[in-house]
């Protein structure tokens, strides 16, 4: 496998949709040596939800997931922004998916989970705590997450005055007070983290852990372009709905993401060790 990025793919807001092509593209990425199928949770297996600990996968991804962890030479991971505590209660997967919160900070490898912050870390977390809970208390419609390599400031039932005015005064008393914090912007959330690691980080630390030999990577938010930018030749990456993407493939819902790993675990299952 080259380590260079695929030269083929389609442009960033063109995606294939075609059924036929993406089932080919299954096909081949089945028979790899050893496959890392690596998911976004949120809007990708999940529906999104007002109440972030209240999402679950739909069933038939699941199924799916474990179905592909059956498999030989076949790693399944989690890769999510949220914490990494979160994440585990909402997947309620088996130690055998690994886990990636916190948009790679945070790892669950064999089971252990550990996350360590320098002192000047924790001093520019607690500095970003103080700002977002500030910033939020005023509004019955915005939500401070914690994470512990940062925060993030929730704005899905908010609307978009109030969604303005929040992440404008967010923003100013970042750069002024906790300007080496890393910003990263999601579907209705503001985050800020004291690490820079990203999706894509994530996606190329588990291909050296697990030695994998192509990767499926699905994602639907903007956080999951980094992981869609790791990607190389032979890869093969899922964008879940609208918006740019560098994907190579779209589908529209976290139903048609199920369907399509129900499919992966079927020629998994048939062509893995072809």
């Amino acid at each position: 496998m080259t380590d260079q990025p695929r030269t083929d793919q389609p442009a960033t807001d063109q995606p294939r949709t075609d059924e036929t092509a993406l089932a080919d593209a299954l096909g081949l990425i089945a028979t790899t040596p050893h496959l890392l199928v690596a998911l976004d949770f949120d809007g990708t297996l999940a529906p999104e939800v007002d109440k972030p600990l209240a999402a679950r996968a739909l069933p038939e991804a699941a199924e799916a997931i474990l179905r592909l962890t059956d498999q030989p030479d076949t790693t399944v991971a989690l890769v999510s922004g949220r914490a990494l505590d979160s994440l585990t209660t909402v997947a309620d997967a088996p130690d055998s998916v690994l886990l990636v919160g916190s948009h790679g900070v945070e790892y669950r490898i064999d089971g252990e989970a550990e996350v360590t912050l320098t002192p000047e870390e924790e001093s520019l977390r607690q500095s970003l705590k103080g700002i977002l809970t500030e910033s939020a208390a005023p509004y019955d419609t915005v939500q401070v997450e914690e994470k512990p390599a940062g925060f993030a400031i929730h704005t899905r039932l908010a609307d978009d005055a109030t969604t303005e005015t929040v992440q404008q005064e967010v923003r100013r008393r970042v750069a002024e007070e906790a300007s080496a914090a890393t910003e990263r912007v999601g579907k209705n959330v503001l985050e800020f983290a004291v690490r820079s690691a990203s999706k894509g980080d994530a996606i190329e630390r588990l291909r050296r852990i697990v030695g994998s030999t192509a990767v499926f990577f699905a994602g639907d938010d903007v956080t999951d372009e980094d992981g869609f930018a790791a990607l190389v030749e032979g890869d093969l990456g899922l964008k879940c709905g609208p918006g740019e993407t560098a994907a190579h493939y779209r589908v529209a819902s976290p139903a048609d993401v199920a369907h399509v790993l129900q499919d992966l675990a079927e020629l998994r299952a048939h062509l893995g060790r072809a």
